[in-house]
């Protein structure tokens, strides 16, 4: 189960990616959020605290981000 959500993880970092490479911001942060999720899902499954809260903090800044972009602050 670690492993799978892993790999997925690192699937959608690679799709966030590429979606930001073809100008699709608003779209890449949301690939780069269920990445998040499932990077969140293995630090605690693995009860890395250190992990989960850095993932934390990275997911209130996608999620800022987000809702800026959808504003249309940025």
């Amino acid at each position: 189960m670690i492993n799978i959500l892993g790999i997925i993880g690192g699937i959608f970092l690679i799709i966030g990616a590429f979606l930001l490479y073809k100008g699709k911001a608003f779209l890449s942060i949301v690939a780069y959020f269920v990445a998040d999720l499932c990077w969140l899902g293995m630090a605690v499954v693995t009860k890395s605290w250190f992990g989960t809260i850095s993932i934390v903090i990275g997911i209130v800044f996608s999620l800022g981000t987000w809702w800026k972009m959808n504003k249309g602050i940025f």
